[in-house]
């Protein structure tokens, strides 16, 4: 990672302006054209630098869900599990940990109905249980990445 990809990771976390042209009006921010911040960030997309890059929405108030799930998942059968889970367009942040509960993820549906079909849907795929967590309360955590 260049300086210039540093610069925009560290300074576009947050305060994403909201206008016609946003690009535009970063990309001038940070002493970039439109077309080069664009490029940037679709070049660290493409090799993975970055995973995501777009806006956090509030899906209950976009009538939406979200919850967090977790899986038991036999090592040996872990990344094909983890392939068809994270093939699910309702998947964010699959995450392995070290524990009995070893993997971990975030499904984030159009309509609060939607979550316990794609559970039923990934246990059927996968053979293994689903463990639904939903949010009881939630918290703000304001979290940034220093590159």
């Amino acid at each position: 990672m260049d300086a210039t990809d540093r610069h925009i990771i560290n300074n576009l976390q947050g305060d994403f302006p909201l206008c016609e042209r946003p690009y535009a009006e970063a990309a001038a921010r940070l002493g970039l054209t439109e077309d080069e911040l664009i490029q940037r960030v679709e070049a660290m997309l493409e090799n993975r630098t970055l995973t995501r890059f777009g806006p956090m929405y509030h899906a209950e108030r976009l009538g939406g869900a979200l919850t967090l799930a977790a899986m038991k998942i036999p090592a040996q059968d872990f990344e094909r599990v983890a392939q068809i889970i994270n093939d699910f367009p309702e998947v964010a942040h699959n995450y392995a940990r070290e524990n009995a509960f070893n993997m971990w993820f975030v499904l984030a549906t159009e309509t609060p109905a939607r979550i316990g079909e794609v559970i039923g849907e990934i246990e059927k795929t996968t053979g293994y249980p689903v463990y639904n967590m939903p949010k009881l309360e939630e918290f703000f955590v304001g979290l940034r990445f220093e590159a």
